[in-house]
Formats: structure tokens, C-alpha cells, sequence
């Protein structure tokens, strides 16, 4: 008899269309497994390759404005995510970046999470969430830090309901063994690489494709470019909109959200691609380097394992890392670029990109499911 899958995402919207949802479309290609989240709004869009597809999810399915985002329910995430019944199957995969990998499993089951990250309003981000929100001071805010000390207390037990642990990144691997010490095998994302339009023709812009939320720090790479009065494009959107919109000068070029045809049609032609987020992975600084651009990236996390510094790669170099999330390391790095550009061979950028291509995910994908379904047999 074959064996049954259940995979397990937090959330499916239309405005979720990151990595970790390309790591979910990925697995349901090369998978037959019935799909469960904590809302779906996905399979009723008709543009959606989830449209009319049976997907099991949560109460807060019907909780005001739930389509808008579940985070702003986050104490009752671990509840409801307890709630999903997965005993009639043999395997669960959970693609996890808050609560998914907390799912409640038999001893006869084999749950493989794919975290893409710790989370993050419990763990890294918490201070900046308490900032950021209205319930950082007074007695809210002691309620809000009493919930994220209970978040993480869960957090931690939930990791052991984990068989084996899949991360996307060496840099997430370490945060997984700094918060649940577990051991974790690197498996890269998916990248769609074909996708994107290489070009040895490049223009005089720079660009950055983010969401605009403050840890992105969209708004220290406006800043220096300010200061440098070299054209910048910016594409996305977010609360920060207001805020970049009043700080840019006429050199910066502010598009708001774009669709995925006009992204890739910038980051063909752009000079260089900026991005000064700290990631765990960072999808876009591979999608601009398949174009054959070169990147500007801030040297942590994710950055360092895809993107090859051309200080150190020579002519294999596919762009610059910074040291400091501060406006003139970024000024620095930017005068680095250009005054080495000339060494940059876009080919050898684009040749860098493929090693994330969607293939090599789902093969070693498979591999690891495969040797971890003959270390559970054999206990």
C-alpha cells in the first residue's frame, strides 16, 4: 500500500509568493500529498496553481479579516495549528516559518520540517515587533512580551515533534541549533532561474526589489544613494512607503509594487542589485544574479553563501558584501563595484545562480526524504 503525505504551510494568500511558497509548489510537484494550512485563500484564486484544489485548514479561517494576514492573531497561531488531524497519514511535511512545524504527530508518523526560520516575532525580530507596534509600552506591552515569552516556551517544545530538520541555508541551520539545538541538513531553496532573462547589456540604475518593512532596511539603502546621487529604483511596498517617500531625492525612482514582468525586466538591465537585509536565504539576490547582475549585499546571513565577493572570487566574483548595515558601508561598497566593474563577467554571475535551480532542489529533496524514510524503518 503507498504511503500517505500530508504537507503542512502556515499561511496561502496571494500575497504570500516567497521562497517559502515556491519550496511548498515544489514539493506538490514532485509529491502526491494533501495540502494544510492555517487559512487558504488560494485555492478560490483563479490565477492560483492551488485553484479549486482541497486544502484542510484552521479556525482562523473564519476570523475577521484573516485573508489579510494571521499574524495579527499570533497568540492563538500554536492553538490552531494543534487543531490540524493528521493521523490518518504516514509522512508530514511541514514547510515552516512560525508554527507549521508544531503540528501534533504519532510516534508511527515521520514529520520532516522544512524551516525556512525560527520564528521570527518570537526569536530575532521580537524587539522590532515591539517597537514597531502599538503594544510595545504599558501594560500592553507587558501582556505582548508575556505572549512572546510563551511563544518561544512553545517554540522550543514543538521542535521536538520534528524527526528531522531541513534548512534552508547554513546561516538558518545555526539559528535552528541556537534555538531548539537541533542538527539541521542545508538544502537550498528552489530558484526559478530559467525564469529570468540573462542580459550582458546593463544601464546606468541601480535596483532593490523588497517588501518595504523596516528590517529590510530599504530605507538605509535610500539614504546612501541620496548622498551619492546615483540613480535608484525601488520596487515594492509596504508600511515603510510613506516614510522612503519622503526621504528620496529626483535620483531615486520609487515604482511601488510591480508585476513579475517589470521586475525582471529591471533586474536584466540594472547595473547592480542593492539589498541590505539581514536573510536567512534571500531568493532575489539569486533571481538578480541569474540576469547576470552583479549585487551589493550586506555580508550576513544568507548574503555570504549566494554571493561571491569579487575581493576574494576574482574574475568568478558575482558582487560586493558590506560590513555594516550603515549608510556609508554601503557607499563604500558601491564605489568598490563600480570601480571594479569591469572584472565582473556577467556569465560567470549567471553560471553561479544555477547551482539554486528548481532541479537540484527537487532531487536532493527526494534524497533526503528517502534516506530518512530507510533511517525510520530501520529503528
Amino acid at each position: 500500500m503507498p504511503l500517505k503525505y500530508a504537507l503542512v504551510h502556515e499561511w496561502l494568500t496571494p500575497k504570500a509568493t516567497g521562497g517559502s511558497e515556491l519550496v511548498v509548489q515544489e514539493i506538490l510537484n514532485s509529491i502526491d500529498a494533501d495540502l494544510y494550512a492555517l487559512i487558504d485563500f488560494e485555492s478560490r484564486n483563479p490565477d492560483s496553481y492551488l485553484y479549486k484544489r482541497q486544502i484542510g485548514t484552521t479556525f482562523l479561517q473564519y476570523f475577521p479579516f484573516a485573508h489579510t494576514g494571521v499574524q495579527k492573531y499570533l497568540p492563538f497561531l500554536p492553538l490552531a495549528i494543534e487543531q490540524l488531524d493528521l493521523r490518518g497519514y504516514d509522512v508530514i511535511l511541514s514547510s515552516s516559518h512560525a508554527v507549521a512545524k508544531g503540528v501534533l504527530t504519532s510516534p508511527e508518523q515521520l514529520h520532516i520540517c522544512y524551516c525556512h526560520s525560527p520564528m521570527r516575532y518570537a526569536w530575532d525580530l521580537t524587539f522590532d515587533y515591539l517597537r514597531q507596534s502599538k503594544l510595545g509600552k504599558g501594560i500592553p506591552g507587558w501582556i505582548a512580551r508575556y505572549i512572546l515569552h510563551n511563544l518561544r516556551i512553545w517554540d522550543v517544545l514543538s521542535a521536538n515533534r520534528v524527526d528531522y530538520f531541513v534548512a534552508n541555508s547554513h546561516h538558518t541551520a545555526r539559528r535552528i541549533w541556537r534555538c531548539y539545538r537541533r542538527e539541521a541538513t542545508v538544502i537550498y531553496p528552489p530558484v526559478n532561474v530559467e525564469n529570468f532573462a540573462f542580459s550582458s547589456d546593463k544601464e546606468d540604475f541601480y535596483l532593490t526589489v523588497s517588501r518595504l518593512v523596516s528590517y529590510k532596511q530599504v530605507s538605509l539603502i535610500v539614504r546612501a544613494f541620496n548622498e551619492m546621487q546615483k540613480k535608484l529604483v525601488v520596487i515594492g511596498t509596504g508600511p515603510e512607503m510613506k516614510k522612503i517617500r519622503q526621504i528620496a531625492n529626483s535620483n531615486i525612482q520609487i515604482l511601488g509594487w510591480q508585476p513579475d514582468e517589470v521586475v525582471k525586466k529591471y533586474m536584466a538591465y540594472a547595473k547592480g542589485f542593492v539589498y541590505a537585509a539581514c536573510e536567512d536565504f534571500g531568493i532575489a539576490l539569486v533571481e538578480a544574479q541569474a540576469c547576470g547582475t552583479p549585487v551589493i549585499a550586506y555580508g550576513a546571513g544568507g548574503a555570504k553563501e549566494t554571493v561571491r565577493d569579487i575581493r576574494t572570487w576574482g574574475e568568478k566574483g558575482t558582487g560586493i558584501l558590506f560590513e555594516e548595515q550603515k549608510e556609508v558601508s554601503l557607499m563604500r561598497a558601491t564605489e568598490t563595484l563600480e570601480a571594479s566593474y569591469s572584472k565582473f563577467n556577467p556569465e560567470y554571475v549567471r553560471l553561479h545562480a544555477e547551482q539554486f535551480k528548481t532541479q537540484i532542489f527537487v532531487q536532493r529533496y527526494l534524497e533526503f526524504l528517502q534516506r530518512c524514510m530507510e533511517k525510520n524503518l530501520s529503528k
